[in-house]
């Protein structure tokens, strides 16, 4: 049987779901993808893929997933009917045939997070889904440095948690900077927020978190840049303490070759 393949460009507001994969008895973005795709299409024969396995509450700004049916799709009608019956937290922004040569976990890709944060004080509450707020004062200007720290090849052997038996820790990051938040605005956020980029191929479970949370220490004076360098040597130290709350995370883009 003719198995047909499409990629789907997806964004969600994760504040309520408990992370991209289905997990029985709670609320996430692929089982409502799902639950949606069942009702559109009036049945249950197909399958999707997801590129990226967010976790509980953060968000996307461009995230995608492959669907495989059996029968053939008029990929406008059925963009018009999802993004219908998808809540409103949840966008279908693309929907577009591929091949059988195409594999959304193999194809070359590139990953680009951003993590929102203020400080200096306590932030407005609708702000809660974007940012995370320190009221504690940071050093922005050592945070900088120390977000340069983990730009290049380095082991991240520090930086993932629960890994598996064939984990490659070794990982290059292809830019790791802070700067004023400009992308996201609204008239609720603080006067000055901030915004860190990483971009990478690919990313460890917490990696992300994990590097933030060593940021947020840095800025509170409760780490130094020489004691960041050291954890990113090839040796397994004590697990490190601070994972930086997931709602301040956001998938910002997936860069398909």
């Amino acid at each position: 049987m003719t198995q047909y393949r499409y990629l789907v460009h997806i964004q969600y507001l994760g504040f309520r779901y408990h992370g991209w994969l289905k997990q029985p008895g709670l609320r996430t973005v692929e089982s409502m993808v799902e639950k949606t795709i069942k009702f559109v299409l009036g049945h249950n024969d197909f399958k999707i893929l997801g590129s990226s396995r967010t976790d509980a509450k953060v968000s996307a700004n461009h995230s995608a997933f492959e669907l495989f049916v059996n029968e053939p799709l008029d990929p406008k009608i059925f963009f018009l009917n999802f993004n219908k019956n998808l809540p409103n937290d949840i966008k279908i922004l693309k929907i577009e045939s591929v091949d059988k040569t195409f594999n959304i976990i193999q194809t070359p890709r590139t990953k680009e997070y951003l993590y929102l944060f203020s400080h200096g004080e306590k932030m407005h509450p609708f702000c809660a889904p974007f940012m995370h707020s320190s009221i504690k004062l940071l050093d922005i200007e050592l945070m900088k440095q120390g977000a340069r720290l983990f730009k290049g090849k380095h082991s991240f052997i520090n930086y993932c948690t629960k890994p598996g038996s064939q984990t490659t820790f070794d990982r290059e990051i292809l830019e790791s900077k802070i700067e004023e938040n400009t992308i996201l605005k609204a008239n609720f956020f603080p006067e000055k927020s901030y915004v860190y980029h990483i971009h990478a191929k690919g990313f460890l479970r917490y990696q992300v978190r994990l590097v933030m949370g060593q940021l947020f220490c840095l800025g509170r004076g409760e780490t130094t840049l020489n004691k960041i360098k050291e954890t990113l040597n090839n040796k397994a130290m004590q697990p490190l303490r601070f994972i930086a709350p997931s709602s301040g995370l956001i998938l910002n883009k997936i860069n398909f070759c």
